[in-house]
């Protein structure tokens, strides 16, 4: 007789191949994900990897004629809740391997982009770091957090290489559960979850790189183009293009501290150029030299967006096709909100199950 595999043992065929090819549980086991007793971790991580092919969360699969064949209720909650677990470095050698194999296939312009998005708990009470934040896309307070996540890209594909759920110091609803040990992954990262994100930016960056992704740039949108930031990263050897918004910051222009909108108007036109209207090259404080290009706003004609570049070597058309490449982590949200629902497979009350 042939026994019967249970669906804890069951992968997808392209799944499967994926799992053998990247090495991922062997990346589980080297960041620690151990237990004495019970369904082993790599299973229990196959088992809550699978429940988006099989279209369904955890509790209608509880549900199913299937249910005999799953561990219980408490031991997936217990895996996903272990604040023992570091996450993080898991996540961190199974990208770093990922992007050495695309890397080999990649074009020269090779970018690291950082953006953040909102993973919404508006339903919750009594979640571990609750806390309002506004959500940008609806331009309105929501519960839950902010999620922070640090990507690569050649153009074509997007990998994930560091997260981040960012919680709020000011605005926060539940604070830290006192049953976490101190001395714990998980508890470094619920402190770290206080922090703002340009903090956190550069060490997520360095810790990258330590890994071995190489890259040209770090792209990113204008909530994160202030100077601080962009010394932090250009110090680690890399350049920034991002989109700037009009705020308090000044440009250097002949011993004058300019606004954003005085800088389009003391740039010089530029004649036969599609959409590029004006381009300066200038100082933002502490002495970082920079290329601003504006471009017409493709919506609304009469407005423009500036685009700000470290590297003034480049073009401004070049400037403007890197900067592009930033869209694939808007993509990367929709898609894994939209098509591998997350938050919507677990409704954990404890922080570490949000990773």
């Amino acid at each position: 007789m042939i026994e019967q595999k249970g669906l804890i043992n069951q992968l997808p065929g392209e799944i499967q191949t994926t799992f053998d090819e990247l090495q991922i549980l062997q990346c589980l086991r080297k960041s620690g994900f151990k237990k004495k007793f019970g369904f082993p971790c790599s299973k229990l991580f196959q088992l809550v990897f699978g429940l988006v092919f099989y279209h369904k969360n955890w509790f209608q699969l509880l549900q199913s004629n299937k249910s005999e064949s799953l561990p219980g209720k408490d031991a997936v909650y217990r895996f996903l809740n272990h604040y023992g677990y570091a996450w993080r470095h898991f996540l961190s050698l199974l990208s770093s391997a990922t992007v050495v194999k695309v890397h080999a296939l990649a074009k020269k312009d090779t970018c690291i982009i950082v953006d953040d998005s909102m993973f919404d708990r508006n339903r919750s009470k009594s979640v571990e770091l609750l806390a309002r934040c506004f959500d940008r896309a609806k331009s309105c307070y929501c519960k839950g957090f902010r999620m922070l996540t640090l990507g690569w890209s050649d153009g074509k594909t997007f990998i994930p290489l560091d997260f981040a759920l960012l919680s709020s110091s000011n605005s926060q609803i539940n604070g830290i559960s006192a049953n976490v040990d101190k001395r714990s992954s998980g508890y470094k990262r619920r402190i770290e979850a206080l922090k703002s994100a340009p903090e956190l930016i550069p060490k997520m960056i360095k810790r990258a790189l330590e890994q071995g992704v190489s890259a040209s740039y770090v792209l990113m949108d204008s909530w994160f183009t202030f100077a601080p930031l962009i010394q932090a990263i250009h110090e680690q050897g890399l350049d920034v293009i991002g989109r700037v918004k009009n705020s308090n910051q000044r440009y250097l222009v002949n011993k004058r501290l300019l606004s954003l909108k005085e800088l389009y108007k003391a740039a010089g036109p530029l004649v036969g150029q599609k959409g590029i209207l004006r381009s300066i090259q200038t100082y933002m404080a502490p002495n970082i030299q920079v290329k601003v290009v504006f471009v017409r706003h493709r919506t609304r004609k009469n407005e423009w967006l500036a685009i700000l570049s470290t590297d003034c070597s480049l073009s401004e058309e070049e400037i403007i096709r890197i900067y592009g490449i930033r869209w694939d982590i808007e993509t990367f949200f929709k898609c894994i909100k939209s098509l591998l629902c997350l938050q919507k497979e677990f409704q954990g009350l404890v922080y570490a199950s949000g990773r």
